[in-house]
């Protein structure tokens, strides 16, 4: 029994001996194996802004879908934002002018010159034109058709005046360039707008609203209203009205585009404006133009200064082709 016991006690701590040894081996780190927490961390990719450019326009030509046909192509061109505010001539300009606009794409002539002569604006550029038009119910109740457009305002004011059924003329009365265009057409008619025809009756009707919005009102009181011929082509299958006057000098339709200049604006943004200005009249963007709403409306919206420059009276055309490279007046 002491055998066994003193051998038992022997095995004993031979056991407790290695348990010891294997422990210490498993947690004992050695000198040149030191243990290091390392905290990754993905880098944080910042993506950078592309610039951005302000195009004041009119109703009248965003209203066709032009420009936002256009916008991509020029954006993925220059690497810019293009962001764009469609309103009335008049207040298109006014826009500019503060200097919350870089860019001024409208179609009112003589003020885009005054604009322009103001000191406002600078590498004034026309690019593409249709015509104006006056359109109303196919019944045609003042017996206006095929009249030139001085003889046909004449005729409409004569039998508006007069309470004749059905005689009435829904206009822009906003200042763009539409309503501008209208106004040289009572002028020339020898009438005095303010005088003889804003105030001259129930019959004459001014809106106060974009292009899209008078047509779908003159077509609600089946009311004679003078257009744009794009923006009439876009809306055409919406409305219940019919083109009457289509022909005459008066009805010419010119749109540019020019750099806004202010002594605040960066040598930079002039540049990037510049660019719009160039993408315009080129080429590329041209044989866009010539074919943008054949597809869907039968013929185009704007003929191309590439295709035809029409006659027009003096500086209501702006140069067509020479790049833009100005950066001041």
């Amino acid at each position: 029994m002491k055998h066994f016991s003193e051998l038992s006690l022997g095995v004993l701590l031979i056991i407790l001996l290695v348990g010891v040894v294997f422990i210490a081996g498993c947690t004992t780190t050695q000198p040149d194996q030191t243990t290091t927490t390392v905290v990754t961390t993905q880098p944080t990719i910042v993506a950078s802004e592309k610039p951005k450019l302000l195009l004041a326009t009119t109703t009248s030509l965003y209203d066709t879908g032009l420009l936002n046909y256009l916008e991509p192509k020029f954006e993925s061109q220059y690497n810019v934002d293009l962001q764009i505010t469609s309103q009335g001539t008049g207040k298109a300009i006014e826009l500019a002018k503060k200097g919350d606009a870089d860019v001024l794409l409208v179609h009112s002539p003589s003020q885009e010159l005054a604009f322009v002569k103001d000191g406002y604006g600078i590498n004034r550029r026309s690019f593409a034109s249709n015509y104006f038009l006056v359109v109303g119910p196919s019944t045609d109740p003042a017996g206006i058709i095929n009249m030139t457009p001085e003889n046909a305002f004449t005729t409409l004011l004569l039998k508006g005046t007069n309470n004749t059924a059905g005689v009435y003329f829904v206009s822009r009365g906003d200042a763009s360039g539409t309503h501008t265009a209208e106004k040289k057409i009572w002028s020339n008619a020898k009438f005095n707008y303010t005088a003889n025809v804003e105030e001259s009756g129930n019959w004459y009707i001014e809106a106060g609203k974009g292009m899209g919005d008078t047509l779908q009102m003159a077509s609600e009181k089946d009311a004679y209203t003078f257009t744009d011929e794009g923006t009439y082509l876009s809306y055409k299958s919406n409305l219940n009205l019919v083109p009457i006057i289509t022909e005459g000098p008066s009805l010419l339709n010119i749109y540019s585009v020019m750099t806004v200049y202010n002594d605040k604006q960066p040598v930079e943004k002039i540049q990037m404006a510049n660019d719009f200005v160039n993408f315009l009249i080129s080429s590329e963007t041209q044989d866009e133009i010539a074919i943008f709403g054949v597809e869907k409306f039968g013929k185009a919206l704007f003929t191309p200064m590439s295709v035809r420059v029409p006659v027009a009276p003096e500086g209501f055309i702006g140069d067509t082709s020479t790049p833009a490279t100005d950066l001041k007046p």
